[in-house]
């Protein structure tokens, strides 16, 4: 069964775990998902599950729908992935994690204009166009790095101190090779392979992820975004 764990400002409000072929999400009271707030469309966006996926369709709503901080019409879900709608989060999974446990209603929908939202606009403006120019997934420098930005067009990319790999990190106690991007079925997936505890995801240590549209990577005192080659 799918869950769908629902936050608002971080904060979970709900989880909604599912065994039905649709849900709708919107503002009004008849939606699956009902979410309280006037930058959500009456119908905002659906989620349709079939077999083997489950796809977030945006509804033509004013606000539009974003999946991993991209701004989507239609998208196919990945486990853990995040769907912002206003100033919510819903967060899918594609197994629920524990079992399952009155709308405000207007006359229309409210132009979001928060900082919030010009930010996802413009940052999913930005990296569109950054896919566009290389044809791929790619890391932008953010913190202590050599560059600006770096073409991620290889099926591995070496992260470290060595004078060899193609990304260099800074800091102490590195290995030559501290980590690597691979990809792995259409995904990149990012692991630790030198001293443990010297390569995150988000702020959170890992050993082996598989990354998202707009994941902070750091390694040792380097700081990447990774853009996904989706257009």
């Amino acid at each position: 069964m799918a869950e769908i764990i629902v936050k608002y400002d971080d904060k979970v409000i709900e989880r909604i775990v599912t065994e039905k072929k649709r849900l709708s999400i919107g503002r009004t009271k008849e939606n699956d998902i009902v979410l309280e707030n006037r930058g959500v469309s009456r119908k905002h966006a659906l989620i349709e599950f079939n077999d083997t996926a489950a796809v977030v369709i945006d509804n033509e709503s004013l606000n539009g729908t974003f999946v991993n901080n991209r701004k989507i019409t239609e998208e196919i879900l990945r486990d853990d992935d995040s769907i912002t709608i206003g100033k919510y989060t819903l967060i899918y999974h594609n197994e629920s994690t524990q079992d399952a446990d009155a709308a405000a209603d207007f006359d229309g929908t409210m132009i979001l204009n928060t900082k919030q939202q010009k930010k996802l606009i413009e940052n999913d403006k930005i990296e569109k166009q950054i896919v566009e120019k290389y044809g791929g997934s790619v890391l932008l420098g953010e913190e202590n790095t050599d560059f600006s930005e770096f073409n991620i067009d290889r099926d591995v990319v070496t992260i470290g101190k060595a004078k060899f790999v193609h990304v260099k990190a800074k800091g102490f106690f590195l290995s030559g090779i501290q980590a690597k991007i691979s990809k792995e079925n259409n995904c990149y997936v990012l692991s630790n392979i030198g001293k443990a505890g010297k390569t995150k995801v988000n702020g959170e240590p890992v050993s082996q992820y598989n990354l998202k549209n707009g994941d902070l990577i750091t390694v040792g005192k380097s700081t990447y975004k990774f853009v996904e080659g989706k257009k």
